[in-house]
């Protein structure tokens, strides 16, 4: 969660087997594949799920009981709640012969939650969404797409307000800084790209490259780092090694681009969160491990040499 004393994951299967770390409780009700969670604990203690079994779900954090459905034509891609935890939004995939959308809900308003209509839905007809957040005051939302894309949606009239084609390549995961004012693009382009987010700019301001491709990235709270988690397509993991794949997490400085340490453990790294990381930050791969790793204190004592 945003404040970093929980950790939330989501599983294709049922499975959960916790070895280390005490598990709190699941959320059941899903009948297929959970692909991205988010949670608020500020003013409601919810958490927000979206699944391949085409339906979005809100849970009490604390009991597991489910407090809404909504039913979608399609795949759940991503979900996520605005800063003020009363708006939520979450984009469907483009299969089965129906669109992407991008939708809306108020959950101050429970009709449209009882009738299932959000209050805004916008059709992404050229390409379909991959990744998405919430940007500063709720005022709009980043969606990165299959084509490399990133717009920016007015939460309100759903338009475009920015676009810009900073990936050649499908963005696979798009995470914002702690204050909202940064985010970070990981492309099967083989690249991740920082860049500042505002209502009227999403321009770039460096990149890092590494093959293969990045699937998740993420930016440091506390220091000027950023953590790249990169890997081969799930089709290709069981044909390499660890070695050839290049699963590890790779960090780099934000500003100087120079990558100065790596770390080793997974088998096809797929998601990387740094909520936490003062002391530590957690990594999710398609081995079934959630892994949560704590830094050394020489890492805190560490300048970069220019």
């Amino acid at each position: 969660n945003r404040e970093g004393d929980l950790l939330f994951s989501v599983t294709k299967d049922k499975v959960s087997d916790n070895l280390h770390h005490k598990r709190l409780g699941t959320y059941n009700g899903h009948t297929c594949g959970c692909v991205d969670v988010d949670c608020i604990l500020s003013k409601r203690s919810n958490v927000l799920t979206g699944s391949a079994d085409n339906s979005c779900r809100l849970w009490d954090c604390e009991t597991g009981k489910q407090l809404a459905l909504l039913k979608t034509n399609s795949a759940v891609r991503m979900c996520g709640f605005d800063s003020s935890g009363n708006i939520i939004m979450f984009s469907t995939d483009k299969q089965m012969g129906y669109q992407c959308f991008l939708n809306y809900f108020d959950l101050r308003d429970p009709q449209q939650i009882e009738d299932n209509q959000p209050y805004l839905s916008v059709p992404c007809n050229e390409s379909k969404i991959t990744s998405a957040v919430w940007g500063p005051l709720g005022e709009f939302v980043i969606a990165g797409h299959e084509n490399g894309e990133m717009n920016q949606y007015c939460a309100k009239s759903g338009e475009i307000l920015k676009t810009t084609k900073e990936h050649t390549k499908q963005i696979n995961d798009i995470q914002t800084s702690v204050d909202l004012t940064m985010l970070i693009s990981a492309s099967k382009d083989c690249t991740a790209k920082v860049c500042v987010e505002s209502p009227v700019c999403l321009t770039s301001q460096t990149s890092n490259t590494s093959k293969p491709s990045r699937q998740s990235a993420a930016i440091s709270p506390i220091m000027d780092h950023v953590v790249m988690g990169g890997g081969q397509e799930v089709m290709e993991v069981t044909t390499t090694s660890t070695r050839i794949g290049k699963f590890e997490a790779r960090f780099f400085h934000a500003a100087f681009e120079e990558e100065f340490g790596r770390v080793k453990g997974h088998f096809g790294t797929h998601k990387l969160s740094c909520i936490c990381f003062l002391i530590t930050y957690s990594s999710g791969g398609e081995d079934g491990y959630v892994r949560i790793h704590y830094f050394d204190p020489q890492y805190f004592d560490f300048e970069l040499e220019v």
